[in-house]
């Protein structure tokens, strides 16, 4: 993780840098169009809430640094999940975030053995670089392209091994292409992400006979009715690598710019089964503020 973040600080100091010595460098005033800087992940980088995209967070171009913060809730039938954090966006190139997840077992952690109510926690750190392409101009068929790199740290890791997990941290790789049809009001996005998390590392990650990473996918597709307002779904496909039938992600959500620095967005969502208790479908809640 070491390794990770010093690579991507000297990257983002570097770009910092170039974008400074311009005329008209600026601190969080907002010149993206409403909406084009994604919202928060679960994960605390931007795109959609459960997927990935290629976007930079905080509202600023190439001439500047943008910020943003989310607060996120999911009420499952058996479980609840909470997540916060922030992301800095250096020059609509490099973006830099880190999130805390709380996943609340509630009845089932009595069910389960380490206690009624009991919270999984991980800290996820991510970085993002975008390499070529512009979300919204240039050549239509030229998506926006972005490689990533998410640090997962398990908090629980005596609960991850009890599951049959083999390690308490974990390191996701992600590489999105993404693209806002203007003239059609319709958004796409494709992830590929490289990852051996189990239920995104709240059950830690691998299995105890040594599973390796293996490549999943992570799709996104939106139409804005308005300038403000946008309804779309994403799919998000996991491994199983505790056998527990971990399934398959999946949800339809609306988003709605309150004003151009704050972000509602709400979903019905589908995680499939979590720890053996199926049919976790319920909702998703999650504000962002951003400059």
């Amino acid at each position: 993780m070491t390794v990770i973040w010093k690579t991507a600080a000297t990257l983002g100091a570097l770009t910092f840098s170039a974008a400074a010595q311009a005329e008209d460098f600026a601190w969080f005033e907002g010149d993206k169009l409403v909406l084009t800087n994604g919202v928060s992940t679960i994960e605390g980088a931007s795109g959609g809430g459960l997927a990935s995209w290629a976007t930079i967070a905080g509202r600023e171009l190439e001439n500047g640094v943008g910020i943003s913060g989310h607060a996120t809730i999911v009420e499952l039938s058996d479980y609840g999940w909470q997540s916060h954090g922030v992301s800095v966006g250096i020059a609509n190139r490099v973006e830099l975030s880190y999130a805390r997840q709380n996943f609340d077992t509630r009845d089932v952690g009595a069910a389960l053995r380490i206690g009624k109510g009991y919270k999984l926690n991980q800290d996820v750190y991510s970085a993002k670089v975008r390499l070529f392409g512009d979300l919204v101009y240039g050549d239509p068929l030229v998506p926006q392209v972005s490689v990533g790199v998410q640090h997962k740290r398990n908090l629980d890791g005596p609960i991850a091994a009890l599951v049959g997990a083999g390690s308490d941290e974990g390191t996701d790789y992600t590489l999105s292409a993404t693209k806002l049809f203007l003239s059609h009001s319709v958004l796409a996005s494709a992830t590929v992400r490289l990852t051996n998390a189990n239920q995104n590392g709240l059950l830690g990650f691998g299995n105890a006979s040594g599973k390796g990473k293996s490549v999943e996918f992570e799709g996104s597709l939106a139409y804005q009715l308005s300038r403000r307002f946008v309804l779309g779904a994403e799919y998000r496909t996991k491994p199983d690598n505790l056998g527990l039938g971990e399934e398959d992600w999946f949800d339809l959500f609306a988003a709605y710019a309150v004003t151009d620095n704050v972000t509602v967005t709400g979903a019905y969502v589908d995680l499939g089964s979590i720890a053996t208790f199926e049919n976790q479908r319920g909702t998703f809640l999650s504000a962002q503020i951003a400059f």
